[in-house]
């Protein structure tokens, strides 16, 4: 059992829990995430937390493989007032901002976030680790391979997993030092990885519980279930299921998702297969 302090509000994992993806961009990789204007933003946030999802993960910048970054004060501008919104209308939601630049982390949780998910474990932005840690939040700190810019040109690796655990072993110590006390590890599913390594570290994912901290997956709708499958990304709920199946036997406590209600039926019948 884990429990992470999320900006007062304590959050108990004793079974797998749901992150809600949110995205209030133009451009995500799923065009049904994405939701722009304060209504859609509500009434998805508001089904969401009706099927059970514990976190509402806000995007304001597409990490989608060749995507542009946008800077810091456009950032600001898509997420800072959707997050608010969120908070005075869900005050009991727990709200994830989903971001690599210090300056909206800080703007995020001043606005009623109560984590940080961090695509680059700190890598794209120095100051972001650290101000983390004065903010006082839990850390989602991902694995990634590049930038959303370069990472699908032809990614390689001599061993996947052990690269990522390699990877975590210093991140980890880092955040400590930094004073961040909650940090949840994300491999980075498609995140500078083609289908072959993305499967490999989907195997392996059991053993990133040596670190003792909460794991999240994150394959919503990801390439390697179309492009394996040879459908469309809109045609891939079932193909999510699966994998979030085997992610959860293999010892996943945080699924980040766009569709909540066939995660939660997934996590219901997991759970019951292990205490069968």
């Amino acid at each position: 059992m884990f429990t992470l302090n999320c900006n007062g509000k304590l959050v108990m994992i004793d079974k797998p829990i749901i992150m809600g993806i949110i995205n209030v961009t133009p451009d995500s990789f799923y065009p049904a995430s994405r939701f722009q204007g304060v209504d859609k933003i509500l009434k998805q946030a508001e089904k969401m937390l009706t099927e059970g999802a514990t976190f509402l993960d806000v995007g304001g910048q597409s990490t989608r493989p060749g995507s542009v970054q946008v800077g810091v004060e456009e950032e600001l501008n898509r997420a800072i007032a959707s997050i608010e919104s969120l908070h005075r209308n869900f005050p009991e939601a727990i709200i994830s901002t989903d971001t690599y630049y210090s300056r909206v982390a800080s703007a995020a949780v001043a606005a009623g976030a109560g984590m940080v998910n961090d695509i680059s474990g700190g890598t794209l932005d120095p100051a972001l680790i650290e101000t983390v840690g004065t903010l006082n939040v839990p850390y989602v700190c991902m694995h990634i391979k590049g930038t959303p810019g370069t990472m699908q040109l032809q990614p390689s690796y001599d061993h996947v997993s052990k690269e990522v655990l390699d990877y975590f072993i210093i991140r980890l110590e880092t955040c400590k030092h930094a004073g961040i006390n909650d940090v949840i590890i994300d491999p980075g599913f498609g995140f500078g990885k083609n289908a072959s390594h993305n499967l490999r570290l989907l195997k392996d994912l059991s053993i990133f519980k040596i670190f003792d901290r909460p794991l999240m997956a994150g394959l919503s709708r990801k390439s390697t279930v179309y492009k394996t499958l040879g459908i469309t990304v809109e045609e891939s709920l079932n193909g999510t299921t699966v994998l979030h199946t085997i992610s959860l036997l293999n010892g996943a406590n945080i699924l980040r998702v766009h569709d909540v209600r066939e995660a939660a039926e997934a996590i219901k019948l997991v759970e019951a297969y292990h205490y069968a």
